[in-house]
């Protein structure tokens, strides 16, 4: 057993102004006494201006908020995975970047958000990702001292090959921290999450970023950490705040056995 949580944010452009925000919400986890923190997609700095990114964002070993919940995760000797940075990996390109740092600071692994969100809800709401950001090209999981994770964000959501990959991989967890749109979370958020979290049998812990920001998007919020079998063990509403439960790895594993649907199988 081992306690997780997931951190509810509405960042802005300003990364010290969001790691204020993160520690506070982190401290409070904290004395909830967790092992695990995860944070939301976009949690560094919210938004898609690439010129105004490139200015400002620099690489990992440099970027701001990153290294001070590194030292978060040192002082509080607890896990945390950073939902996601923007980080500059050449002179004209940005990557979206989950990164998982140890309760000694170290960082353990990374991914890069694979499937880019390019879509036109309306005429008014439109999102072209890949405009700002390069995908990325591998999926990652790592093994935390409860068993793995496997990583993701926000759209790759949509994509249930990924999570299948992963929990055959041996995934009991499933991170999926997130920004998604008030718009689309009102209708598929909940659905989405349940249906990877019991197709998989893997506890899904999702983050997310919750209201309305200062350049005017609206994110949906309603954090949620779900079990194996798909019950919601916690969830937020709208606003700042930290959910922690209980997780219980036998769970997913005992699950597995009496359903064994995560067998592969060569259809012809």
């Amino acid at each position: 057993m081992f306690k997780v949580s997931c951190i509810q944010l509405k960042s802005n452009n300003d990364f010290i102004y969001n790691l204020k925000k993160t520690e506070k919400l982190i401290q409070k986890a904290v004395r909830q006494k967790t092992d695990f923190v995860l944070t939301p997609e976009a949690s560094s700095l919210f938004s898609l201006d690439k010129k105004k990114l490139l200015k400002i964002c620099g690489s990992m070993e440099n970027d701001a908020y990153l290294n001070g919940i590194r030292k978060l995760a040192k002082k509080f000797k607890i896990w945390i995975l950073i939902g996601s940075i923007i980080v500059k990996i050449s002179k004209d390109k940005l990557a979206n970047r989950s990164v998982l740092i140890d309760r000694n600071g170290i960082i353990k692994t990374y991914y890069d958000k694979v499937h880019m969100y390019d879509v036109k809800l309306s005429k008014k709401e439109k999102y072209f990702e890949s405009k700002t950001f390069i995908p990325g090209k591998k999926m990652k999981y790592y093994k935390l001292p409860w068993g793995k994770l496997g990583l993701s964000i926000c759209y790759d959501l949509r994509f249930p090959n990924l999570y299948r990959k992963l929990s055959q991989s041996g995934c009991l967890f499933l991170s999926i921290p997130s920004a998604f749109t008030e718009t689309t979370g009102k209708k598929h958020w909940h659905s989405l999450l349940k249906a990877r979290a019991i197709e998989n049998f893997c506890y899904v812990f999702a983050p997310a970023q919750g209201g309305i920001h200062y350049n005017g998007r609206k994110t949906y919020g309603h954090s949620l950490i779900i079990s194996p079998d798909g019950k919601i063990l916690k969830e937020l509403k709208k606003k700042e705040g930290v959910i922690t439960v209980n997780v219980n790895p036998v769970l997913a594993k005992k699950l597995r056995k009496i359903i064994p649907s995560l067998k592969k199988i060569n259809y012809s």
